[in-house]
């Protein structure tokens, strides 16, 4: 008989957070039992800077290994932060919020079965390898801070499934549309996928999605997932026409004022 919290499928919880964490790996990955402690130091993301715990039975001397986790954050100049899913055992969160910890950011992890879904026999845009052009884009479609440029590219690298890395752009008017998909096994992830300002519900996310939903289909994926904060509505629309549906919830916690 199967698992189940009143979030998801805990079996299919931790399939999905493995390939989370291939499809996005963090520089630094270490263990306390089955809390995994996740750090990037170039790059800002929450996902490469959290302690993630894996085994909902696994809260034993909470209070010490939050502090051990706290002074490995304080040496890579980190803010300590643990990442909720279904998996977090109950007492921990009961310890963190009398200990003053408020939860933020609520994060849907959803799937699509591609199986059924009617995509183009063609591939409108193809999958680039030039990881710097790619770069590039994704750093001018979200708005990011260019510093972060040499932190993207080894976490692209470290990257072992195969991948595709797609880029829409009218030549003259640069990128209008990024999306990054790993294809792992019969998994397909869709990864900081963003459309630039400008160029929002003119239809090239729709092109850009279809592209890669399209090549994961070919590559072999039969499923898609992809992770979209709660109150991203445009985002969470789109994705619901393809089929997308929420399998589960995540959350940050992190100690003193959330706001």
């Amino acid at each position: 008989m199967q698992a189940f919290s009143s979030h998801g499928d805990l079996p299919q919880v931790r399939r999905l957070e493995a390939v989370g964490f291939r499809a996005w790996p963090a520089a630094s990955v270490v263990y306390d039992g089955s809390w995994q402690i996740r750090l990037t130091g170039g790059h800002p993301s929450k996902r490469l800077n959290c302690v993630v715990p894996l085994d909902p039975s696994d809260h034993r001397d909470i209070a010490i290994r939050i502090e051990k986790a706290r002074k490995r954050f304080e040496h890579y100049g980190r803010e300590l932060l643990v990442r909720e899913t279904p998996l977090a055992p109950k007492l921990l969160l009961q310890a963190l919020a009398g200990e003053g910890w408020q939860a933020f950011e609520s994060v849907s992890v959803m799937t699509a079965d591609l199986t059924g879904l009617e995509l183009p026999d063609t591939l409108g845009h193809l999958p680039s390898h030039d990881i710097g052009r790619y770069i590039d884009a994704s750093l001018a479609v979200h708005e990011e801070d260019p510093a972060i440029k040499p932190a993207l590219a080894e976490i692209l690298t470290a990257i072992k499934p195969a991948t595709g890395l797609f880029i829409a752009e009218n030549p003259g008017e640069g990128p209008q549309a990024v999306t990054l998909c790993v294809q792992d096994n019969d998994l397909a992830g869709i990864l900081s996928f963003a459309v630039a300002r400008e160029r929002r519900r003119q239809g090239a996310g729709t092109e850009l999605l279809t592209a890669a939903l399209r090549w994961a289909r070919i590559s072999g994926a039969r499923t898609a997932w992809l992770q979209v904060h709660v109150e991203n509505e445009p985002a969470l629309s789109l994705y619901r026409k393809f089929g997308f549906r929420e399998a589960y919830r995540y959350h940050y916690w992190r100690q003193g004022d959330a706001a």
